[in-house]
């Protein structure tokens, strides 16, 4: 009926009684499907079927939306409904007004700059032969702030694999993307866009020398959001890693004492220099503890940084040492040396990067000149301790003892500012320390008790039980494992997970994101009676295959391969932490009917021991065990006292 109103306004709603009229259409249901307007409805011929959907708007709407979701199926089938519709007129006209297009485009450019990275990772090609129009129009697209997240992912990919292969490409890539532009990456609430942009950043850094790497490691005010996955807290590790080696050239250059140390002291306008000689005032060269390297030159930095930025703290450090007694002295210059040598240790100063590591501590993040401000709070800690346990020049090596034990125990807690830190490490007194090195004591003592011993034994085979189910319900969980590439880190995903009758290992491609897939998408399956033998480190194929290049001592602690079926094909594996590699190779030697080895065992076992012991000797509290067992009694001379009940039966 043509009086009747083709859709939207109020004289729909009349005649249709439907609410919000304007969200509904009429629609041809064959051909085209050409959605029914106030211009084309005097083109509807007798005997046309129509059908009432969704407006044009609307459905433009939602397939705008659907097109940018993160669901591959939502995505897929918002593609293939947009293709059908675009047809019309009018509902492309609404698509095109929301900004449609735009969208199209990238993702058809998402697509191709996967279909690149994909290609450039055969290493068919080099990364050299691209031209710089290229590479900067990459550049582009992550300095562009109107881009889509997965188009600018895929370029930082892209960038991040090719800042390693060439200085060239280095130098380019560093020119074109500024800190700051990374650094806004790093503040959104994309979780994937922070890791892409992190891992740029460290790229650039390991590429970068140690002057570059002063200007791009300066900002270390992240802002990272929680929870932190396994990818960025390696990314965090490997920066904070970076920017601490930056003091490895100092730490291992010595002083001249004959130039140098006067030169420093002069110039940073401290008192300094008054207290070198006071120090050593037996000592004919004042200079002589500072030529050990390590700490070499960077105890003396230290020294004057305490002096220049806590000025109030120094005078006081050195005027109460002043006017103690020559052997109660806590001497500053030798302290800072050994001190400055102690924290090199504990933040692993000079060590190369692990591929795998993920420990890092987050005060680092909110604190420029990091080392040296801890300095500063450790080097009072010296000066406390050294009161508290009333010490004497003797004395030195056991406060220094006691001070690196303060401060491992502080920054295991994981404090998240430096502030938090010197709260935490001050609470942490001489006493306490005492305190903690006696219960540990105690409990070393009851656990090595000879009854005691024996009764660990006696547990270890129902504990060792109860280990191997354990790690037979982690593999049924499955875990997911990373392809490692030559060049990065980070590539394709796939997750391996046993079945619940323990009968077969199922394992297949999984896609990012993708954190425990059920076990019916996996394709690739393994019969645990096919499994011959367990290889781990460098007796596995993927390792070997690799030794011509460079050999990752990490990635090598890591791998694992499984050899199975008569032709004694293999599967590799490389573990994502030491944790799972230690439950996967348990729960590979169970099923291979052999004794569980990593070391992972050995402490699950005697964490367990230990609790069932403390369970078992709870009513022995305050007891103390004998070490032999009491003696037994002789047997009396004669039996009389026993009755015989058989008579008094009778």
């Amino acid at each position: 009926d043509e009086q009747r109103p083709s859709f939207g306004g109020p004289s729909a709603h009349d005649e249709w009684s439907l609410p919000n009229a304007e969200r509904y259409a009429l629609q041809y249901t064959d051909g085209r499907q050409t959605y029914i307007t106030e211009l084309n409805r005097g083109e509807i011929k007798n005997g046309s079927i129509l059908r009432l959907t969704t407006s044009p708007d609307q459905e433009a709407e939602r397939l705008y939306s659907g097109i940018q979701s993160n669901n591959v199926d939502v995505k897929t089938d918002s593609l293939k409904k947009l293709a059908s519709l675009s047809q019309d007129v009018t509902f492309a006209q609404e698509f095109i007004n929301r900004n449609g297009l735009k969208q199209i485009f990238y993702i058809i450019l998402a697509h191709t700059l996967k279909a690149f990275m994909e290609l450039m990772e055969h290493d068919f090609v080099s990364w050299e032969t691209l031209s710089a129009a290229f590479i900067k129009k990459i550049v582009s697209y992550v300095n562009m702030n109107a881009m889509d997240a997965s188009v600018q992912q895929l370029s930082m990919s892209i960038l991040e694999n090719m800042v390693p292969s060439s200085r060239v490409l280095f130098e380019l890539v560093k020119k074109e993307v500024t800190v700051d532009r990374l650094l806004t990456h790093l503040q959104v609430t994309n979780a994937q866009l922070q890791l892409k942009a992190m891992a740029l950043l460290i790229a650039l850094l390991l590429a970068a020398t140690d002057a570059e790497r002063q200007v791009w490691g300066g900002g270390k005010h992240w802002g990272l959001s929680e929870p932190l996955g396994d990818e960025m807290a390696h990314y965090l590790y490997v920066l904070q890693s970076v920017s601490l080696n930056l003091h490895e050239r100092r730490m291992r250059m010595s002083m001249d004492p004959y130039s140098q140390v006067w030169e420093l002291s002069y110039s940073s306008g401290s008192s300094l220099l008054a207290v070198l000689p006071l120090e050593v005032r037996n000592n004919s060269n004042p200079a002589e503890d500072l030529r050990r390297a390590p700490p070499g030159l960077l105890a003396l930095d230290n020294m004057v940084y305490f002096s220049r930025h806590t000025p109030s703290a120094y005078s006081r450090f050195i005027l109460e040492n002043s006017s103690r007694e020559d052997k109660h002295e806590c001497p500053f210059a030798r302290s800072s040396i050994q001190l400055t040598l102690i924290l090199c240790e504990i933040l692993h100063v000079g060590e190369p990067c692990s591929e795998t590591a993920q420990a890092f501590y987050p005060m680092f993040f909110g604190q420029d000149h990091f080392f040296e401000e801890l300095f500063c709070i450790c080097i009072q800690l010296v000066n406390k301790t050294w009161k508290e346990m009333r010490a004497t020049q003797e004395d030195f090596d056991k406060v220094l003892q006691v001070v690196r034990e303060q401060i491992t125990r502080t920054l295991s807690l994981k404090p998240t500012s430096l502030e938090l830190f010197k709260t935490r490490v001050n609470a942490l007194n001489y006493s306490e320390i005492l305190k903690l090195r006696q219960t540990e004591r105690l409990h070393q003592e009851e656990t090595l008790a000879v009854p005691v011993l024996e009764l660990r034994e006696r547990l270890k085979p129902e504990l060792l039980e109860l280990i191997r189910q354990q790690r037979l319900l982690r593999l049924c969980e499955g875990t997911l494992f990373r392809k490692i590439s030559s060049r990065r880190r980070q590539d394709k995903l796939w997750y391996c997970r046993l079945s619940p009758n323990h009968k077969v290992l199922h394992y297949g491609d999984v896609e990012e994101g993708v954190h425990s897939p059920p076990i019916e998408s996996l394709p690739e399956k393994i019969p645990v009676a096919d499994m011959k033998a367990l290889l781990v480190g460098k007796e596995c194929p993927h390792t070997k295959e690799k030794s011509s290049g460079k050999q990752n001592k990490d990635v090598l602690e890591l791998a694992f391969s499984i050899v199975y079926d008569v032709e004694e094909y293999c599967l590799n594996f490389v573990a994502p932490t030491r944790y799972e590699f230690c439950l996967w190779t348990d729960g590979l030697n169970v099923l291979l009917g052999k004794e569980m080895t990593s070391e992972r065992t050995q402490t699950d076992l005697d964490v367990l021991l230990s609790m069932e012991l403390k369970l078992r000797l709870l009513d022995l509290e305050n007891i103390s065990i004998p070490d032999n067992p009491p003696p037994v009694p002789k047997p009396p001379s004669n039996l009389n006292f026993c009755y015989d009940f058989s008579h008094a039966e009778q």
